[in-house]
């Protein structure tokens, strides 16, 4: 499996500015880095999205409005216009709003071009999945859209595209893009209760007009834990693959369902993340893995460097490489997210409801699944799965001595780089190591 992984220097200083997740990229790089996870799959430097990009899905209005803050002092007023286009509340100003949005949505467009042009099966972006900006404006933390950006992407090489969300808010910005569409398919999993962000996302939220039926949604109550997240995502998805096929699969990972989250209220571990994320890659279609919420930032690397630690063939140590943000993983310096007692509100019954629903909604509006894998299709899978867990395996107990020690003085080099540098800046790679775009 080729992966690629897309980073650059600015893309991260831009997402360390976000008031909601303000340092946490570097957080997360640093954590990937110090496993030396950079080394294992093959960096793509992020290039800004151009306007006419932007112009993919947002306003011009919205755009040029952004294009305005470029000095934001801290006691800058919202006008009544900053407002109207989401800036305010939930979405402050900050300067440089427009390189701000124009880096976050260039390293999804990269991670799509990845996919489009062939260069990778599957496209890790954690700096990405920021689902709920509308055309129109920010919205829930969202400054832009880069979700639907990317997808936007895809389809000029890929037909029918699969939108799969995991965050613990529901997905709305995505599923209203397309919410009168067939060629894109939104499904997610979230926390729905009573006064919970953004409110939408029910079990007969379904699409409209010609898109109806073509979004699906798992509305789950609080305290949700892996072993509901597992079964209702296996089932859910397998419905929703066999009847919508799709060509590319864009899964938003967002880290807030997990526990201890202080704006989630969800119980899961990295466990049911990587089971889920792993369900959908044995469909061997290509795929693109984005970031999103995620508010405990030690946790939200965790679980990023975890995920791309299983994509990427790798079995991580138990215990924490020591970093320049080794200090942030205490008490346990562990890589293991500890689940909590809290009580899941989710009973049986209720999820199986919640799946005969769907699978009605899917019959109804889909038809009948004609593309389910026949049993020798699965079982030949499997077996080549197998195998490939073996190959990698041999490779790695026969790896060149020499070179396991380059790379053990490189990253240990690379860490202490970061250490001693005031602006605690952060080189994953050196340059040579980083694949450009040419256009």
């Amino acid at each position: 499996m080729n992966v690629c992984y897309v980073w650059d220097d600015k893309l991260i200083d831009f997402c360390d500015q976000l008031p909601a997740v303000m340092g946490r990229a570097k957080v997360v790089h640093c954590l990937i880095q110090a496993y030396g996870l950079h080394n294992k799959v093959k960096v793509v430097r992020s290039t800004p999205a151009t306007y006419e990009e932007l112009k993919e899905f947002h306003s011009e209005l919205y755009l040029d409005h952004l294009k305005t803050f470029i000095d934001v002092d801290d006691d800058y007023m919202t006008s009544v216009q900053d407002e109207e286009y989401g800036i305010g509340y939930d979405c402050a100003p900050v300067s440089n709003m427009f390189g701000l949005v124009s880096h976050i949505a260039g390293s999804s467009v990269t991670a799509s071009k990845c996919l489009v042009m062939g260069l990778a099966d599957v496209a890790i972006n954690w700096c990405g999945g920021w689902h709920h900006a509308n055309r129109f404006g920010a919205e829930g933390f969202c400054y832009v859209n880069d979700v639907v950006i990317a997808i936007e992407k895809l389809r000029k090489k890929f037909s029918k595209v699969l939108y799969i969300d995991l965050d613990v808010h529901h997905g709305n910005g995505v599923q209203d893009a397309y919410n009168i569409s067939k060629s894109v398919f939104t499904l997610s999993f979230h926390k729905y209760e009573p006064g919970f962000y953004p409110g939408t996302g029910g079990l007969n939220d379904i699409g409209t007009l010609s898109g109806t039926g073509y979004s699906c949604n798992m509305p789950l109550h609080a305290g949700y834990t892996d072993d509901t997240m597992e079964y209702a995502f296996e089932k859910v998805f397998n419905l929703v693959y066999s009847h919508f096929a799709p060509d590319a699969i864009v899964i938003q990972c967002g880290a807030d369902a997990l526990a201890h989250d202080p704006n989630g209220g969800a119980a899961l571990t990295a466990r049911s993340y990587c089971k889920c994320v792993r369900m959908v890659l044995d469909k061997r279609k290509p795929s693109m893995l984005l970031g999103g919420g995620g508010y405990q930032h030690s946790n939200a690397a965790r679980l990023w460097t975890c995920i791309t630690a299983m994509v990427a063939g790798v079995e991580l140590d138990e215990q924490i490489p020591e970093h320049i943000y080794w200090p942030e993983y205490g008490p346990t310096y562990t890589i293991a997210i500890d689940p909590t007692l809290i009580k899941d509100a989710n009973k049986s019954c209720y999820i199986e409801d919640c799946i005969n629903t769907i699978k009605g909604n899917l019959e109804k509006y889909l038809g009948k699944s004609s593309h389910a894998e026949p049993v020798v299709k699965r079982l030949k899978s499997k077996i080549e799965n197998a195998k490939e867990t073996l190959r990698l395996d041999s490779k790695k107990i026969h790896k060149d001595k020499n070179k396991f020690r380059n790379t053990s003085v490189g990253i240990h080099n690379m860490v202490k780089h970061a250490q001693d540098q005031t602006n605690h800046r952060s080189k994953i790679v050196d340059k040579s190591d980083v694949y450009d775009f040419v256009e």
